[in-house]
C-alpha cells in the first residue's frame, strides 16, 4: 500500500507578506484575483514557498555552473601548520565576505603550491553559496580570451562580461610573463571593476616584479596601484603543499609493494 504523502504546513505570514512575496516572484494572474484566493491564503503561502525553495535551488546550481570552479579541497581542510607564515586572523576575516559589498580586493601572495588557488576558490564558492554571482579563471585564460577578440566591439563586449561577474577570481597572475597588450588588457579588466567590483588574485610574484610580467607595458604601475588601493594582502611563505603531497603519496605506494613483496616471499605452511 502506497503511503500518503502529506502537505508540510507553510509558515504563517501575513496577508501584506504574502503580496509582497507573489509580487516577488512574478505571479500577477493570482495578485490580480487575490480576493478569490484570500480564504486560500496558508495553501498560496505554502506554494509560494516551494517556488522560492526551487528557484533558489536552481539559482545556487546556475551561479556554481557559471563559476567554473572545478574540483578543489574545500576550506575546512586546510592545513594551518603548513604555511611558515600566514596571518590566519585575517585569512578568516576575509571568509565574512566583507570585501564584497565594499568593493575591496584580495591579494593572495606567495610560493607555488601554498594554497593560494584553494582558498580563492573557496572564497568564490562561499560567495555563491550568500547568493553572489562569481567566475573563476586563470590569469593565461582570461588575457588568451581578451586577446583573440578580432574586432574592438567584440573585445568590448568581452571586457563588459567580465565586468559583469560579482567576483572575478583571477589565478596565476605572474606564473607567465605576458606582452604588453596582455598588460594593457589587465589593466583594463582592473581598472573596469576599481571601486565597483572586487577581485580576487593570486600571484606568486611581488608587486615590484610585475614589471618584469609584462615588460612593454607602460601601465603597470598604475595597474598595481590600484589594485592594492582598496585591498586585503594576504602573504602566504611555506614549502609546496602540493610536494608534500607528492611525497606521502609515493611514500604510501612504496609501503604498499613492500607489503606485497612480503607476502609473496612468505612461505606456505605444510599440509
Amino acid at each position: 500500500m502506497t503511503e500518503k504523502k502529506t502537505t508540510k504546513p507553510a509558515t504563517a505570514v501575513t496577508e501584506g507578506e504574502l503580496v509582497s512575496r507573489l509580487e516577488a516572484i512574478g505571479f500577477r494572474g493570482i495578485l490580480d484575483h487575490f480576493d478569490e484566493f484570500r480564504e486560500e491564503a496558508p495553501l498560496l503561502a505554502r506554494l509560494v514557498e516551494v517556488e522560492e525553495s526551487d528557484r533558489s535551488r536552481r539559482g545556487l546550481e546556475r551561479r556554481l555552473r557559471n563559476a567554473k570552479l572545478g574540483r578543489f579541497r574545500q576550506f575546512s581542510d586546510f592545513d594551518w601548520s603548513w604555511p611558515k607564515s600566514l596571518d590566519a586572523e585575517l585569512l578568516e576575516d576575509v571568509f565574512k565576505l566583507d570585501f564584497i559589498e565594499e568593493a575591496a580586493n584580495v591579494i593572495l601572495v606567495g610560493p607555488n603550491g601554498t594554497g593560494k588557488t584553494m582558498i580563492a576558490k573557496n572564497l568564490a564558492y562561499q560567495a555563491i553559496l550568500k547568493g553572489y554571482t562569481a567566475r573563476f579563471l586563470t590569469a593565461s585564460e582570461l588575457l588568451n580570451d581578451l586577446a583573440a577578440q578580432e574586432t574592438g566591439s567584440a573585445l568590448t563586449r568581452k571586457l563588459r562580461r567580465y565586468s559583469h561577474w560579482k567576483l572575478l577570481v583571477i589565478d596565476e597572475v605572474g606564473y607567465l610573463a605576458g606582452s604588453n597588450r596582455h598588460g594593457d588588457l589587465l589593466f583594463e579588466v582592473i581598472n573596469r571593476r576599481y571601486q565597483e567590483k572586487p577581485l580576487v588574485i593570486t600571484t606568486n610574484k611581488p608587486f615590484e616584479e610585475w614589471g618584469a610580467v609584462f615588460p612593454s607595458s607602460t601601465c603597470v604601475v598604475t595597474m598595481v596601484d590600484r589594485l592594492i588601493h582598496k585591498a586585503e594582502i594576504i602573504k602566504i611563505d611555506g614549502p609546496s603543499y602540493r610536494a608534500k603531497e607528492a611525497r606521502e603519496r609515493e611514500k604510501g605506494r612504496r609501503t604498499q609493494r613492500s607489503k606485497k613483496k612480503s607476502a609473496k616471499k612468505k612461505p606456505r605452511s605444510e599440509p
